[in-house]
């Protein structure tokens, strides 16, 4: 039990919730016998949903939070006002170390708002990004930031790229991870101000593996392992993402039952079809980790399914036993690795 990685779970937030929510929970539990689920929501609701339902019963459990934040609040009033809903109860409960991570699929504004004003910020950490995984055509891409500031400083990218290689290197096993920044071109001296006073800082980092500007079209090649930018660019990027990736799918899908001969066709190639294009579905990479808190608080989409939740639960495992937050103060701040030890003392 020692191993045992607790994660809290908002199991009110997200468009469906609290079915889909709390059965991702129930599906991650079934998969990996080192993850226990906090359930954080109106117990009531939780325990509605949870009756009739088979499940280790040492390893789920509910705090109670009757109140909800929802998108149409302002997120510090929210944060501040709102003690008992499940995202600052559950946020309160990776501060206090009682949880090893906090996964939400609710209100964003709240959910970073609440990351660095509870979980807190590790020292020296300006601006915590959002970070999630992109499929390419080479595997995967860490996008950094992609929704929490959009009004970024040439530093605060920088950061960025160094905190978005120790997670490429640490979780997902990129040894040396490509930098790039997102561009217009490829020529350094292309772009806006943000973009062209950031290149040099970016290009004098001797702890990163910076290979100079990304264009978009060369992103879903796998032109770079940690791609950084802006919030605003960054949500842009993902949103067409997920978006170009659905409407394909359906077409070919379409494609292959439009005739006859075309369905005998796609009888023949399902399996692999299947396969491949599991690796173009968001779902399967989880959610998007907010790096430079002191505990790992990770946000999922608002539509996440049970299987996204359920992968955004896993996720959480390798965060956990790689140790990302105390890589991260260690890295950026070497003379300032107590950091996260006062956390896990509970300081």
């Amino acid at each position: 039990m020692s191993n045992m990685v607790r994660v809290a779970l908002d199991a009110m937030g997200g468009d469906n919730a609290p079915g889909a929510v709390i059965q991702g929970a129930l599906d991650a539990l079934s998969e990996r016998k080192d993850v226990s689920v906090i359930l954080v929501g109106r117990e009531e609701v939780i325990r509605a949903q949870l009756e009739g339902k088979t499940y280790d019963t040492e390893r789920l459990s509910i705090v109670h939070a009757p109140e909800e934040i929802t998108n149409n609040e302002a997120p510090v009033k929210a944060i501040r006002t709102k003690k008992n809903s499940s995202i600052v109860v559950g946020l309160n409960l990776v501060k206090k170390g009682e949880a090893d991570a906090f996964v939400s699929a609710g209100c964003t504004g709240a959910v970073l708002v609440g990351g660095q004003l509870i979980v807190g910020r590790i020292r020296g950490v300006d601006r915590p990004p959002l970070a999630p995984l992109i499929p390419t055509g080479e595997g995967v891409s860490l996008l950094i930031d992609c929704g929490a500031n959009v009004d970024a400083r040439p530093d605060h990218l920088v950061q960025f790229a160094r905190m978005g290689s120790i997670y490429m290197e640490s979780v997902v096993g990129v040894k040396n991870p490509r930098v790039a920044i997102v561009n217009i071109g490829a020529e350094a001296e292309k772009g806006n101000a943000l973009v062209k006073e950031t290149y040099p800082l970016l290009e004098a980092c001797e702890d990163i593996n910076f290979v100079g500007n990304i264009e978009a079209r060369d992103i879903p090649k796998g032109g770079a392992d940690v791609i950084v930018c802006e919030a605003f660019v960054g949500n842009v990027i993902l949103k067409l993402y997920e978006g170009l990736g659905s409407v394909l799918i359906k077409k070919i899908k379409g494609g292959m039952m439009s005739s006859l001969r075309s369905k005998i066709g796609a009888l023949m190639v399902k399996p692999a079809l299947k396969k491949t294009l599991a690796q173009f579905d968001a779902s399967e990479y989880g959610g998007a980790p907010m790096l430079g808190l002191k505990g790992l608080v990770v946000k999922t989409h608002g539509s996440s399914d049970a299987k996204e939740v359920k992968n955004t639960i896993l996720q959480c495992i390798t965060f956990q036993e790689e140790e990302i937050p105390a890589k991260i103060a260690a890295h950026l701040n070497p003379d300032r690795v107590d950091d996260v030890k006062e956390k896990e003392n509970g300081i």
